[in-house]
């Protein structure tokens, strides 16, 4: 049974088929109202007027006053032209107004075809709002929504989802802009029509699903009022070219590759090397003095044995089928070599060599793509400095070798970033599962790793260093699969927004780079990290911390200035201090002295000896109505820094033995031994920093914001 939805579509596509078959990219202005009405976009009532008589007849049918503008395809920005005039209102005015938008019409674009002037009833006033779609490089159909009007592009309110959206999605974007109070009424202001706005933002997002080839829809102004959502102008904008569609694997493909990958039974290296300083030298020697288990089999055509081990002419000739080939030669024999792999069966390739697309060799990348996906072979790379996978004690690299275990997996786009990511793992004794380099991301990209992490029982916490993704959407599908389970930061490196110069429509203007990234990241469930130490500090906190069960936060600090600027800190990472009631007041009252202050921050004086530190600490931990802590220290004489790592630690160890496990995380101010209590601290579960009130509480801060998304509590994404 054919459907009104159904016959919409069809509508809308033997009209886009006419506007392609006229070599046009956008469409009019009354062919923007059959989208609309195919759609259900609410419009206002329009007519098309060929000439001035039309005009005053359309005028007078419609009543009130009326709009008119300008209707030509080789005119898109038609207040630009001087093509609109509002508020037109008798036969005189609205002759008048046709030959004006003309005339101004010709003098802009004097080559312009002119269709005519199209008249339309003039909507009452109401909130000013924008309902828009773009095609995004990364995430594909993006739907946006924010405040509207002439000051959209200079106030960039404006949150985006991808397209399609659900009718819950499209409500919850009035409330995802800095200005969504004034959706709700302000000032005596009524409230706007929020069901009939989010089935805007719905039904535009329906129309760019069911259309490709539509790039860019623009509803601006949509006018909000009490009584409906109206679009006062639809601009509809078609893709120049479809995208190229990415080989995709099921979620079972790559975990079947990925686990050959990063737990492998046997590897070889081609391109291995007994000549120090060459990169199949530091690769093999790393295998081997990793104490990777496995069998380890070296191909050099010039050798006969390498650091120990029977040298192979050719992977053709590697005894058994090897898990992972790990290619150590220039780019231009990686080809012929990956043919070699292919026929030999070996379904992973690691390609440590630069020389690629990063180079601008996109032939020789595209090249060793296309054997590999005819051989099934899955690519890591190339470009890349390897990867290590250490509780298999596997150390693919020829970096420095790395062997601390533990649960945080660790990936980047970049071999500079991975090394500072292996300093930081080494200095700050953070166990790790893995550290992976993508590099040019022929193949492997993050939502292959992040699929293979999210099931990885040695994982408990996965970070991303990364510049683009290849596959937004694949991303998301597993972050969304991922999040619930374990935290996923990302540093998205590039703020610009350098795709939005060559928009044709206020919403692609408005869709930059990191606009987008930034709202569909923060839907995902991922927690985005400003910078790279950032990153690194999330990564290494997050398993550490309990998981909150709720908002209530408590500082108890031995010094009054950390105790305004941790409250400041508390403010900025979106998590609120609890207001203490009257019993607790004073049961922390007892433990301080009399020109301390209760209250929040709890101010327990500099001068207080451990017994104090211990006493409160020990009440916020028990105290059921409080959920997480924050400690500000003051190094003393009378409480020296190890003495308070010790207390706490003991204190906090002794009541998860009780089953009570709530989030602490310290600030340290003081000399420097403060540094050796704050590592003594975080082995022990308490995240703890020297010299800073910020860091502790962003950690929280993120801890608090995975809670959210994964569902353990309100908030969600």
């Amino acid at each position: 049974m054919t459907t009104a939805h159904d016959e919409g579509k069809e509508a809308v596509r033997a009209l886009l088929e006419t506007v392609r078959a006229e070599g046009r990219g956008a469409l009019t202005a009354p062919e923007g109202k059959t989208v609309a009405d195919a759609y259900g976009i609410a419009v206002p009532g329009e007519a098309l007027a060929r000439d001035v008589d039309e005009a005053v007849l359309y005028a007078d049918r419609l009543g009130g006053k009326v709009v008119l503008k300008i209707v030509s395809p080789d005119i898109l920005h038609k207040t630009d032209a001087g093509g609109v005039i509002v508020g037109v209102r008798g036969a005189a005015e609205v002759r008048a107004a046709f030959r004006k938008i003309v005339e101004n019409a010709k003098a802009y674009a004097p080559d312009a075809r002119i269709d005519g002037v199209q008249v339309q009833q003039m909507l009452p006033p109401g909130q000013e709002v924008i309902v828009g779609a773009v095609t995004d490089p990364t995430f594909g159909k993006v739907v946006a929504f924010g405040l509207g009007g002439v000051l959209v592009e200079v106030l960039k309110d404006v949150t985006f989802r991808l397209a399609p959206v659900t009718a819950d999605e499209a409500t919850s974007m009035l409330d995802s802009i800095r200005a969504a109070e004034i959706l709700r009424g302000v000032r005596g202001a009524p409230a706007v029509d929020r069901w009939a706005l989010a089935e805007q933002i719905r039904r535009v997002s329906q129309l760019v699903s069911d259309f490709p080839e539509i790039a860019e829809v623009d509803l601006n102004p949509v006018i909000a009022t009490p009584d409906g959502a109206v679009a006062a102008d639809i601009r509809v904008i078609l893709a120049d070219e479809q995208p190229v569609k990415r080989r995709t694997y099921s979620r079972e493909e790559i975990l079947t590759s990925m686990r050959r990958l990063m737990k492998p039974q046997s590897v070889t290296v081609i391109g291995a090397s007994n000549e120090q300083g060459k990169i199949g030298n530091s690769v093999m020697r790393n295998l081997i003095d990793g104490g990777f288990s496995g069998e380890i089999h070296p191909v050099n055509p010039k050798a006969d044995d390498i650091q120990g081990r029977k040298a192979y002419k050719s992977v053709m000739d590697v005894p058994g089928e090897p898990d992972v080939a790990i290619f150590a030669i220039p780019a231009k024999f990686v080809a012929s070599a990956l043919e070699e792999v292919g026929r030999k069966g070996i379904p992973n390739a690691v390609l440590i060599p630069s020389g690629f697309a990063e180079t601008g060799e996109h032939e020789l990348q595209a090249e060793i793509v296309e054997i590999a996906e005819r051989h099934g072979i899955r690519l890591l790379g190339p470009n890349i400095y390897g990867y290590y996978s250490t509780w298999q004690d596997l150390c693919a690299t020829f970096c420095t070798p790395y062997d601390v275990k533990g649960g945080v997996a660790l990936t980047s786009q970049s071999g500079g970033i991975g090394m500072a990511i292996l300093g930081f793992a080494r200095t700050t004794k953070t166990g790790v599962s893995a550290i992976v380099g993508l590099g040019n991301k022929s193949d492997l990209d993050e939502d292959d790793l992040l699929t293979w992490f999210g099931e990885d029982p040695n994982t408990d916490c996965i970070a991303m260093h990364l510049e683009d993704l290849k596959d937004g959407r694949a991303f998301v599908e597993a972050a969304r699969a991922t999040v619930p389970k374990k935290p996923v930061v990302v540093l998205k490196a590039g703020r610009t927004a350098a795709g939005a110069k060559a928009a044709g429509s206020h919403t692609g203007a408005l869709a930059g780079d990191d606009a987008v990234y930034d709202d569909i990241l923060r839907q995902s469930g991922v927690i985005r990290a400003p910078g790279l130490n950032e990153m690194l500090e999330y990564a290494r906190a997050l398993p550490v911390l309990p998981t909150p069960t709720g908002d209530n936060v408590v500082i108890i600090t031995g010094a009054g200035g950390s105790g305004v600027l941790l409250s400041d800190a508390i403010v900025d990472n979106g998590l609120r201090l609890m207001e203490i009631p009257d019993d607790l007041d004073a049961a922390f009252k007892a433990f301080i002295p009399p020109f301390g202050a209760a209250g929040n921050p709890i101010d327990i004086t500099g001068g207080e000896p451990p017994s104090t530190y211990e006493a409160t600490i020990r009440l916020g931990l028990e105290d059921p109505r409080i959920h997480a802590l924050v400690l500000g220290y003051w190094h003393t004489i009378v409480t020296p820094p190890m003495v308070f790592a010790e207390l706490t630690a003991r204190v906090v160890e002794e009541f998860r033995a009780r089953g009570i496990e709530k989030p602490v995380v310290a600030s340290l101010a003081g000399d420097v031994e403060v540094e050796e209590a704050c590592q003594y601290l975080f082995e022990r579960g308490v995240v703890a920093y020297p010299y800073t009130t910020e860091k502790p509480v962003a950690a929280l801060g993120a801890k608090y914001r995975w809670a959210r998304a994964a569902g353990l509590l309100g908030g969600g994404r």
